[in-house]
């Protein structure tokens, strides 16, 4: 409707006034509720052309918008907003168009559509993911499904981390410490044993630090001479030098690593086209490295090292190989990047990454673009917050981290303690209520995680998140069964309920109702154009919102009128199929009964 409510006041303003309007000048909103009205065109942009008053230039408009929209049945003025009134009709047609269609909202794709990769999860394999990678896993799976239902083909995919001086340290750890212990001998999950040792060289190297300190070195020097962190540089060079018994160890952990991982995405419900990984697209990255040397693009210095002098670009120079040979993230980043666009036809890349690697990706499309890929400006860094607990942020190093198993488990308990103090599943078996406990908790953290803007830095607390009212995933998940409930009834009652409903005349509850439905195909596209989860997620709380107002004020299954409450058993049918799939573009399930 606002689409046709633009074109009209541009063909208007062309009709009334002989001038060519740019579409962004047209300002259509949603009437605010003090007001009579559906749809808002803001008129002051217009009074260069109509050389008249704002009043005056808005009745002329509207006039002639009644005149060729049909469903604009009246208009009223407020100083210079043009309130229009969409007739009754526009919107029983709204929800039989909605009704009939299993995902509203929806665009499919075609030979056509545009493929958009995306990155997402990026994990280092010295440790296990954190609540810090749940959100990074989150937008990335639901910002994947909402570029696919706005008709894109996607790749979803990952790049492991799994070659550097980050795993190097582990493996010195273990090999000191571990006493050949093993996921199995000691029954922890990999990913939590490998990180494990990785806390524990940080502790040993600080201690080395502290003890050189003490022996008269200054810190930089002491950190510089420390013996354990020699060694995992030692571990490091042989690594690249392709040592047998080097290679067989990190290979053994890294395998114990990727099992715990491919456990934690299983729970979280995200998944990946396709995998590389760090350690087959270093290579090509050197090369690329060393071809930008000899082109003249890179400087190699006497010491072997290789840097970018980025200055001219108003940035500084980055190293992209150390003098040793080694490589660094940037060199890795820019192989896996030519093997993407060799391996896919890539209209666009967007990485999901925090915001603390702005300036990394800043300087990786510039090289990129330096090294002659036409496609390197073109990559899209969508730029998040990090998330933050009340006494702080995480450090992976010092242990302090909140694992995701861990406050995945932890979701669940809260679930399953605040359900049984509700009583909610009284009845239930054991297993349906086990089944539920999961589904609600994982639906708490994802909405609770998804609902804000993913700009913004946000503030993580679990027992908010899971509270059975409010803007949270609990409350839409009770509110869906509930509506499943009341269509439970319907079918046992022999009520069948109708495809499509005649026109009949809406009462308030039930139009406001509609007409946020209405809404839906647009947070869908909005959500995609601005690569934010938020939108829908919110949206979603605004129709639910609404429903349960409805819910409590009008009678669906008591109603009389059989014509009426087969409109209105439409209605929450349709309000919980978008509910369902609205959740199905954060990863969030919604259970039939609760």
């Amino acid at each position: 409707m606002e689409i046709l409510i633009r074109n009209k006041v541009i063909e208007a303003i062309k009709e009334l006034y002989g001038q060519d309007v740019d579409e962004k000048q047209v300002q259509v909103q949603t009437t605010r509720k003090e007001f009579t009205g559906d749809k808002t065109l803001v008129v002051f942009p217009f009074l260069s052309f109509s050389k008249k008053t704002a009043e005056l230039t808005a009745e002329e408009i509207g006039t002639y918008l009644v005149k060729t929209i049909p469903v604009i049945s009246a208009f009223n003025i407020v100083k210079g907003f043009l309130n229009l009134v969409i007739d009754n009709s526009y919107w029983i047609a709204q929800l039989n168009l909605a009704a009939n269609a299993e995902k509203y909202g929806f665009k499919a794709s075609d030979e056509k559509s545009e493929l958009v990769m995306i990155e997402y999860s990026s994990p280092n394999t010295n440790k296990p993911l954190h609540l810090g990678h749940i959100r990074n896993n989150l937008l990335g799976f639901s910002i994947s499904e909402i570029m696919k239902a706005n008709g894109n083909k996607v790749v979803k995919t990952n790049i492991v981390n799994d070659r550097g001086i980050h795993i190097c340290k582990s493996m010195v750890a273990w090999k000191k410490m571990g006493n050949g212990e093993t996921p199995e001998s000691s029954g922890k999950k990999g990913d939590h044993l490998v990180g494990e040792y990785y806390v524990k060289f940080d502790q040993l190297f600080k201690a080395e630090v502290a003890g050189l300190i003490a022996d008269g070195m200054s810190e930089d020097e002491a950190k510089e001479k420390s013996p354990i962190i020699n060694e995992a540089r030692e571990m490091l060079r042989k690594w690249e030098a392709n040592d047998p018994a080097t290679r067989d160890l990190w290979q053994r952990m890294n395998n114990w690593v990727y099992k715990g991982f491919d456990e934690t995405y299983k729970t979280l419900g995200v998944d990946f086209d396709k995998i590389y990984y760090e350690s087959n697209t270093y290579t090509v990255g050197r090369d690329e490295v060393l071809r930008g040397v000899k082109e003249g693009i890179f400087e190699q210095m006497d010491d072997s090292s290789v840097w970018a002098n980025l200055e001219k670009d108003g940035l500084d120079r980055k190293i992209l190989l150390r003098s040793d040979g080694t490589s660094v993230y940037m060199t890795q980043d820019i192989g896996t990047a030519k093997i993407r666009y060799a391996d896919f036809p890539i209209d666009h890349m967007i990485y999901v990454v925090g915001n603390e690697q702005n300036y990394h990706f800043q300087v990786l499309s510039l090289l990129l673009d330096k090294l002659g890929y036409k496609w390197g400006k073109d990559l899209y860094h969508f730029s998040y917050g990090m998330v933050e607990l009340p006494q702080g942020r995480m450090k992976s190093r010092e242990g302090t981290v909140v694992d995701a198993d861990d406050l995945v488990a932890g979701m669940i308990d809260v679930a399953r303690k605040v359900s049984e103090e509700l009583g909610k599943l009284d009845g239930y078996t054991y297993e349906e209520k086990e089944k539920i406990y999961h589904t609600v908790a994982l639906g708490a953290l994802k909405y609770f995680i998804l609902k804000v803007d993913p700009k913004k830095t946000m503030m993580f607390n679990p027992e908010e998140s899971i509270d059975f009212n409010g803007n949270t995933g609990p409350f839409i998940q009770y509110t869906y069964a509930r509506i499943q409930s009341v269509l439970r009834k319907a079918a046992d009652a022999g009520i069948a309920i109708p495809t499509h409903v005649p026109e009949i005349v809406l009462n308030d509850k039930e139009s406001a109702l509609i007409k946020i439905l209405s809404g839906f195909p647009d947070a869908v596209k909005e959500a995609g154009e601005n690569h934010s989860p938020a939108l829908v997620a919110n949206f979603v709380y605004e129709l639910v919102k609404e429903f349960n107002q409805f819910y409590h004020d009008i009678t669906i299954m008591n109603e009389p009128n059989e014509d009426i409450r087969k409109f209105r058993l439409l209605l929450a049918k349709t309000i919980g199929q978008t509910i369902k799939n609205g959740f199905s573009l954060l990863g969030i399930e919604v259970p039939e009964r609760m």
